[in-house]
């Protein structure tokens, strides 16, 4: 009676609490977790558990053992497919409105802040020269690149800023002064109607000499020197094609003869984008009194041009840059040329040997005239000839031109 009194009040309680049994090895499968699996161990028979068999410990056991598959289901594990695709899906929702909030703040905020500038274009140079260099864009096409101090030229001291691992710095204060000391040249002779010559042999410059003595109004040389064009140009220019103009560069008829007996023409300025190649041209210049306009490297000597620009000549960009602010000024001076020209002002004058032909035509010419009226003199009853007007007026210029 005893021990069935005890098997009764602690087999209750013994058999409530939840069993502590080890989860069974799961396999992970891609349609999800597989439900564990639960091994009991055969319990022990005890005299109370058989002799009094009851429900009531199956009851109370149920609910505990209820609350295993809710964990097992809030649990988990790891699919990278399934959450790329439900991540994938999310986006794809959230687009529309992504898309309208986008256009919205874009529509209303496109005129806020600074607007931005153009990227550099290489070419830009050659479409549109600047009229004047500011220090920034000389430092851009890097002007104020000379060469190794073991090369330079002492003369050139005056130009050189410093030193830099080897490498001498020119000024770009000094380049942006002798820049526009040359540009204000280049636009004085231009209009005074001269005639220019851009040099630059070196591969790469010809679409720059050709760009900017367009623009100018000028001529260009991008092919070698021929020695002695200038100091033999009776022979060499020979073949040349020669016009006279008037004020407004149109041609003019008349001058065929003149023409035939005249020399060649020379320059009377030359701008030479890499003075080292050419020696020749700047001697010639020299010695027939050609102003000259050089860039001047620190391997060069400075002594050779008359109006120095010291720059990097081996930078295609640096040589751009300077030839445009001169080509910018040749047209400023064709422009106020032929805006005196319309006007009634005449900025430049007859050259001498033009001059002297148009007084010998004009005499010539005066001398005709005379003798064709001569012959349309009538005589009077005495005998004497009756000179008219006009053969007066005539013989009357022809005395103040001999005069």
């Amino acid at each position: 009676m005893i021990i069935r009194n005890i098997g009764v009040r602690h087999g209750r309680q013994a058999l409530a609490n939840p069993l502590c049994q080890p989860w069974a090895r799961v396999q992970h499968f891609s349609n999800g977790p597989v439900e564990p699996t639960t091994s009991t161990p055969p319990a022990r028979p005890t005299a109370t558990a058989t002799a009094i068999p009851t429900s009531e410990p199956a009851a109370e056991a149920a609910p505990a053992n209820a609350a295993v598959p809710a964990a097992k289901a809030a649990f988990s594990y790891p699919n990278p497919e399934r959450d790329a695709a439900a991540a994938r899906k999310k986006a794809l929702q959230e687009m529309p409105e992504n898309f309208r909030e986008f256009s919205f703040q874009k529509k209303n905020t496109k005129k806020i802040g600074a607007t931005l500038e153009s990227a550099y274009l290489p070419d830009e140079v050659l479409r549109n020269p600047p009229s004047d260099a500011s220090l920034e864009a000389l430092m851009a096409a890097q002007v104020h690149m000379g060469h190794n101090k073991a090369s330079w030229n002492p003369a050139n001291g005056r130009y050189i800023y410093g030193e830099r691992d080897g490498i001498h710095i020119i000024s770009l204060e000094t380049t942006q002064t002798y820049l526009r000391r040359a540009a204000r040249v280049v636009e004085e002779v231009a209009y005074h109607g001269g005639l220019i010559l851009f040099a630059g042999t070196r591969p790469g410059q010809m679409p720059i000499v050709v760009r900017m003595a367009e623009l100018a109004g000028a001529c260009h040389l991008f092919q070698k020197w021929t020695p002695g064009t200038i100091t033999n140009r009776d022979t060499l220019l020979a073949s040349g094609i020669l016009q006279i103009v008037d004020e407004k560069d149109r041609p003019l008829p008349g001058f065929e003869k003149h023409l035939m007996e005249r020399r060649p023409v020379i320059p009377d300025l030359v701008i030479c984008l890499n003075p080292l190649e050419n020696y020749t041209l700047l001697k010639e210049c020299g010695m027939a009194n050609i102003p000259t306009i050089g860039i001047i490297d620190t391997d060069a000597d400075p002594t050779w041009v008359t109006y120095q620009i010291p720059a990097n000549d081996d930078s295609l960009r640096s040589v751009a840059l300077i030839a445009g602010v001169l080509a910018r000024a040749g047209k400023r001076g064709q422009a106020r040329r032929h805006e005196d020209a319309d006007n009634g002002r005449v900025s430049w004058s007859t050259p001498q040997e033009v001059s002297q032909f148009i007084k010998r035509d004009y005499q010539d010419k005066l001398r005709e005239m005379e003798k064709s009226l001569a012959k349309e003199t009538q005589k009077d009853e005495a005998g004497n000839e009756v000179i008219s007007s006009a053969l007066e007026s005539v013989r009357g210029q022809l005395r103040a031109k001999e005069e």
